[in-house]
């Protein structure tokens, strides 16, 4: 049942599930602000920033008033359900600089090495192929950008063990939340 509700390796949630990730999303987004989760990745003006595994789309707007007009925000998801509540929180918001996207897992319509900074929260443990999604990362990321990837659903060491191994990122910090990478120069 963990393995239904919490998705580890299933790459993409059933429907039921989503919706109710949803409702519980706005139950904790009322108690405290999203906002708050992003504060600690520095999101400039001007930077182009992908939300990958965009979710709800609960991070959408904070993202795109940091990044303000000169900017781009990218929500990416493996699920319709997902792009289909970004759509709607862009039209809220009249977001004018952000983009759902949808993804099949394996390519992304973003063009290669543009994104600052890409943010994957509660996703990674749903990711079957880890080392594919790694490098598909890689290559949408500039030289110089950042990565910051939350464990989810399981431990620290499993993250660490799949960033190494993939040999596309080198991990140069973290905290309890999430670890932050760069791109590797060369890879294996």
């Amino acid at each position: 049942m963990k393995k239904v509700l919490c998705g580890n390796e299933m790459d993409r949630m059933p429907d039921w599930a989503f919706r109710i990730m949803a409702f519980m999303f706005n139950v904790s987004d009322f108690i405290k602000s999203p906002d708050s989760r992003l504060k600690p990745f520095n999101i400039r003006e001007g930077q182009t920033v992908v939300d990958w595994g965009c979710g709800t789309g609960r991070y959408l707007k904070s993202a795109s008033g940091r990044v303000g007009d000169k900017g781009i925000v990218y929500g990416v998801d493996i699920h319709p359900l997902a792009v289909e509540s970004a759509r709607r929180i862009i039209e809220k918001h009249h977001l004018k600089n952000v983009t759902p996207l949808l993804t099949d897992g394996k390519t992304v319509d973003i063009p290669l090495h543009t994104a600052d900074l890409i943010y994957a929260l509660d996703m990674f443990h749903m990711v079957r192929d880890h080392k594919a999604f790694l490098q598909l990362l890689f290559s949408i990321t500039r030289p110089d950008g950042i990565l910051i990837l939350e464990d989810g659903h399981q431990p620290r060491e499993q993250t660490k063990e799949k960033v190494i191994g993939s040999g596309y990122w080198e991990i140069t910090a973290g905290n309890k939340s999430f670890i932050t990478c760069k791109p590797l120069k060369k890879t294996i």
